[in-house]
């Protein structure tokens, strides 16, 4: 695939198996946030082929792609709320728009809100959130729908270490409940702290490859 004028990733083969808990790594400007928009449809290769759920994104129309990404959540980088909406509205920000903001659905929001432990921040705006808070109610707007598939850039890179471990916490217990995870860090304390509580494995993109612990994929 080319980004920006010149090869950003080649010959790489990937097959994320449902229920798997990855990492990936690499250092700054290699690609990560790129390889998970292309994980999303966000992006499409210049060459090759990316699947979703078994269907190539190429061959999906505008409804069949919103399909695929509700089955798919997103925590981004760059942690993006409605300054004017309270923490509640955003995380449920999805249900409104997909137009399943039912009576059920909204009630699942406070017990959803409990489990990232920002029940008493529920009326609180975006701009009173410190960044560990932040990060937590993004995870919570991810998988507000229930996907099957959560994706998290660099979710840790703004937030200390407590906060890294918690995070963490709820991506493993994601993952137990049978979700793919896949995260984008360069942290590697991150990684050894995961491996003692889920059965990770760890891709590094280096020299527009994608290598699986040390060796090539």
């Amino acid at each position: 695939m080319s980004y920006g004028g010149g090869e950003l990733f080649g010959d790489i083969s990937l097959k994320v198996q449902p229920g798997s808990f990855h990492f990936l790594t690499g250092p700054s400007g290699s690609g990560k946030t790129t390889f998970l928009k292309l994980g999303y449809g966000a992006l499409l290769p210049t060459s090759g082929q990316v699947r979703l759920f078994g269907q190539e994104v190429r061959s999906l129309d505008r409804d069949g792609v919103a399909l695929a990404r509700r089955r798919i959540g997103v925590v981004h980088q760059d942690v993006k709320f409605l300054d004017h909406l309270s923490v509640a509205d955003n995380v449920a920000l999805p249900l409104t728009v997909s137009g399943r903001d039912t009576a059920d659905q909204l009630a699942n929001l406070d017990e959803l809100l409990a489990w990232v432990g920002l029940r008493d921040r529920a009326d609180a705006l975006p701009a009173e959130l410190s960044g560990g808070e932040r990060q937590r109610a993004a995870l919570a707007r991810a998988v507000i729908m229930q996907p099957e598939v959560v994706l998290a850039d660099e979710p840790t890179g703004n937030i200390d270490w407590e906060m890294s471990q918690r995070l963490l916490t709820l991506l493993v217990e994601l993952n137990r409940m049978g979700t793919t995870i896949l995260v984008a860090t360069h942290d590697l304390n991150l990684i050894r702290a995961a491996k003692s509580h889920v059965q990770a494995r760890v891709l590094r993109i280096s020299n527009r490859r994608l290598q699986l612990a040390g060796a090539d994929l």
